[in-house]
């Protein structure tokens, strides 16, 4: 069997300690149980604490170790799960976990992250210069920190040589079965993702993220605009139209929005629109050709293209997975 080892600590995410260890335990054991096909076990999982002493996560929950970080020897994959406590002072209080990924690193095992855990690889440094991922709402915070790393918070999994990383709390049964996939084969994969009916090869979490429209900033020009969208954004202008209603030029007005959000106005106003979009989508029965009149577009392809861009899916696989109804 493959050796698997989790990283505790304390603090972490006690889910994406027991989670990713049942997925792995379980890879070629329930689907067969289910089939009434013979049991074949594909994985050794264990978990490891800095001292082999329990570890305690984010909602107060003891998880016993089977070992120490200095008794992990020749492993096929370890995996660091998520940070659920202030990341400053999980980084601060783990150097023996940062040791172990660098000594990882220069090995070439395997190495996984899930989430904010991912902070821990880039920490160590074993992240400079790759691809990698974490969760969106701490993507600015990760990027500051972090500028060596070659970000694509966008992503749900990225794999760089031997480093995957992992986005969202809980997208540790997406790196397990990646991993699974990796190192049995596609056919486990698929059977484990059935037997605990979860979806397998999602790709992107930008269906999850906020657009984080209300930016924090001091220009009174552009909280006046932004002020006036929120209400007229299904209106049909143009941009010179908006500028001059607001008595500046076209120039001005990229200029300001892009100063203090980031973003041009045309950007802003698509954001305003596809939030809203997702809004009725959630809570109405509507078709989604009305959802689209009614937050301002009129072509269906450019909607539907444009949705897909910025949520990482269509209108109607969007619908299928947040609709309250």
């Amino acid at each position: 069997m493959l050796n698997i080892v989790v990283l505790g600590f304390d603090s972490a995410l006690a889910s994406a300690i027991t989670g990713v260890m049942d997925l792995f335990a379980l890879a070629g054991v329930t689907w067969n149980r289910v089939q009434g096909e013979k049991v074949g076990r594909h994985f050794n999982v264990r978990i490891a604490s800095p001292d082999g002493q329990p570890i305690r996560c984010i909602n107060g929950i003891q998880i016993a170790a089977q070992l120490s970080y200095a008794d992990i020897q020749q492993v096929d994959a370890i995996i660091v799960p998520t940070i659920g406590g202030p990341i400053d002072d999980v980084l601060t209080q783990n150097p023996e976990l940062l040791a172990l990924l660098q000594y990882a690193n220069q090995q070439g095992w395997t190495i996984a992250g899930n989430c904010t855990g991912n902070f821990l690889l880039a920490e160590a440094g074993i992240l400079n210069g790759r691809c990698a991922t974490t969760h969106w709402g701490f993507k600015q915070q990760f990027a500051e920190r972090y500028p060596a790393v070659q970000l694509t918070a966008e992503q749900l999994i990225t794999r760089d040589e031997h480093i995957y990383c992992a986005g969202g709390g809980l997208a540790w049964f997406d790196l397990g079965l990646h991993m699974i996939e990796r190192f049995v084969g596609f056919d486990v994969a698929l059977q484990t993702a059935k037997a605990f009916v979860i979806d397998y090869r999602r790709d992107s979490q930008l269906s999850y993220s906020l657009m984080r429209l209300a930016k924090p900033h001091k220009d009174e020009l552009v909280k006046q605009v932004q002020e006036w969208l929120q209400t007229h954004y299904a209106q049909h202008f143009t941009l010179d139209e908006l500028a001059q209603r607001f008595n500046v030029s076209k120039r001005t007005l990229i200029r300001r929005f892009n100063a203090a959000l980031d973003s041009p106005p045309n950007a802003y106003l698509q954001s305003l629109r596809i939030e809203a979009a997702q809004k009725l989508l959630e809570a109405t029965e509507l078709s989604v050709d009305l959802v689209m009149s009614q937050v301002g577009y009129e072509d269906a392809s450019s909607f539907r293209r444009l949705f897909r861009n910025r949520t990482g899916v269509t209108p109607t696989e969007y619908r299928k997975r947040f609709s309250r109804r």
